[in-house]
This record gives C-alpha cells, sequence and structure tokens, in this order.
C-alpha cells in the first residue's frame, strides 16, 4: 500500500507521469492513488519521487 506523506509532498507529478498502472492522479494539487489498480508493488513512483514523499507499506 502507497502511503503519501502529504507535508512533504512538492505536487510535481513525477509519481504519476511514470505509474505503469495509471494508479496516481494528480488533481487541483492532490495526489490520490487508485488503491484497486496499484498492487504489483513495482514501487517506482516512490523511486522517482524527488522529495521522499512517497512509501511503500506492508499491510
Amino acid at each position: 500500500m502507497i502511503n503519501i506523506r502529504r507535508d512533504v509532498c512538492g505536487y510535481c507529478g513525477a509519481c504519476v507521469s511514470v505509474c505503469p498502472q495509471g494508479s496516481l492522479e494528480l488533481i487541483d494539487a492532490y495526489l490520490t492513488v487508485d488503491t484497486e489498480t496499484c498492487k504489483n508493488k513495482c514501487k517506482i513512483c516512490s523511486t522517482v519521487c524527488p522529495l521522499g514523499a512517497i512509501e511503500w507499506v506492508e499491510k
């Protein structure tokens, strides 16, 4: 499961553009995650985040 640290996120959209599942969406400076499609644990979004605002949390 993805945890977005909203206090750190700069809402740049870097994570949105690299998500192979299209699970991330940036609308009006608010990042959302579709937990139904984000299941493959690729962690690309957390790798490209320049601020380290995205963390992968095991359920």
